[in-house]
């Protein structure tokens, strides 16, 4: 039977603050490593999750397509998804015509906000994330257009660069200095209490959109300036051009809705589901030298898949990227034994509770790997360029 993370506690030890630094920034060795029977000295190694394994992903991805060739057909673009789009975007404008005259401060606007606008402004971020991997038509043209499109209601321009961003952490899972998923050091410190989680947990939505460029820059193109053109017209025209259909209290509304949708909210748990570590780690395997492989990435089996583009099933995503939303569920059900075991989640509100108020689990809970010296140390900004070209963005 499978296990529910949600339902084992993390080994990361009490949450007495760090006082061995030497270590803090996850280089333990072997050689660090007590000796067989000595007692685990756990402050020694009260940080992330360091490893020198390889990601999970692409071992259990070969030996998949080796069990099962034929999951190979389930690749390819969703025609669904541009359907469930237009949808959702007009839900979200008709509610913001309707709201045109509410005030800001009601529990009407807040109460609509919240029920309808964040979750379908959650729905489209994951739309979003669907359309990044090329799933929502075979042309890359296309695919950036529609992305674009989607954008619309969330009121900020995003789609173009988290595309880039998104692809790196499928591609460097877990890499310090180049998946923008991990928390920082800085963050680590100061949000390594039930406060700070609780916080991290209300403006998780803003951390997700400023981290990236505190880590790394990717080439500005002229996707970026067409995201920014068409978002910044579309506000522009809600607010001033539309009078008799729309106000600035409708993009405010868009704007709220934006913001819920990564905040305390139960569809944004998945941001803290999919990689957070939950389960109980053992001392053995905190010790980066003995290379004993932690689970990195959770799925949840729940009904909110059912208006998230199923990111729920997060194993399937990572381990087959190129299978669209709709038919991770048949990767599941085809390569039932290769998921069965594994730890998963059943409740995405459950996972924001405990993770602000279970002390065993919190922003230093993820696995981490260093490549080629390139760290986020310190809590400082280490800005680099990325290795992407702006042909490999576009494309």
């Amino acid at each position: 039977m499978a296990r529910s993370a949600t339902a084992t506690t993390n080994g990361s030890s009490s949450k007495a603050k760090e006082t061995a630094k030497g270590k803090a920034n996850g280089t333990a060795s072997a050689n660090d490593a007590p000796a067989a029977g000595a007692e685990f000295d756990d402050a020694k190694y009260r940080d992330f999750f360091w490893t020198y394994t390889e990601e999970p992903h692409r071992t259990r991805r070969l030996a998949i397509i080796k069990a099962h060739p034929e999951v190979t057909k389930l690749c390819g673009p969703e025609p669904l998804t541009k359907y469930v789009v237009a949808g959702v975007v007009a839900l979200q404008l008709l509610l913001a015509h309707l709201l045109r005259n509410t005030s800001f401060w009601s529990w009407k606007f807040w109460a609509v906000a919240y029920v309808f606008g964040a979750t379908s402004n959650q729905n489209l971020f994951l739309a979003i994330h669907e359309i990044s991997h090329n799933l929502a038509f075979r042309s890359p043209m296309a695919n950036r257009l529609i992305a674009i499109f989607a954008n619309l209601p969330i009121g900020v321009p995003y789609s173009a660069s988290f595309r880039p961003y998104h692809l790196t952490h499928h591609k460097s899972l877990g890499v310090d200095g180049l998946d923008t998923d991990l928390p920082t050091a800085l963050e680590a410190v100061f949000l390594d209490s039930i406060l700070g989680k609780a916080f991290f947990c209300t403006f998780q939505i803003f951390f997700y959109a400023i981290r990236p460029m505190t880590v790394y820059r990717v080439p500005f193109t002229w996707v970026h300036w067409a995201n920014l053109a068409v978002q910044l017209a579309f506000d522009y025209a809600l607010v001033f051009l539309l009078p008799a259909y729309f106000s600035a209290h409708s993009l405010l509304y868009l704007l709220l809705s934006s913001f819920l949708a990564g905040s305390l909210h139960p569809t944004a748990g998945h941001f803290i589901a999919e990689h957070y570590v939950y389960e109980k780690i053992e001392p053995a395997a905190r010790r980066p030298g003995n290379n004993v492989p932690i689970p990195e990435t959770f799925s949840y089996y729940g009904p909110l898949n059912l208006v998230t583009y199923n990111v729920g099933l997060h194993n399937e995503h990572h381990d087959f990227p190129a299978i669209p939303w709709t038919r991770l569920p048949a990767l599941n059900k085809m390569a039932r034994e290769f998921y069965a075991d594994l730890p998963h989640h059943r409740s995405w509100t459950y996972v924001l509770w405990r993770f602000i108020f279970d002390e065993e689990v919190g922003m230093r809970c993820r696995v981490k790997r260093k490549q080629g010296g390139r760290v986020v140390g310190g809590g400082s900004a280490v800005v680099k360029e990325a290795g992407w070209k702006a042909d490999e963005i576009e494309a």
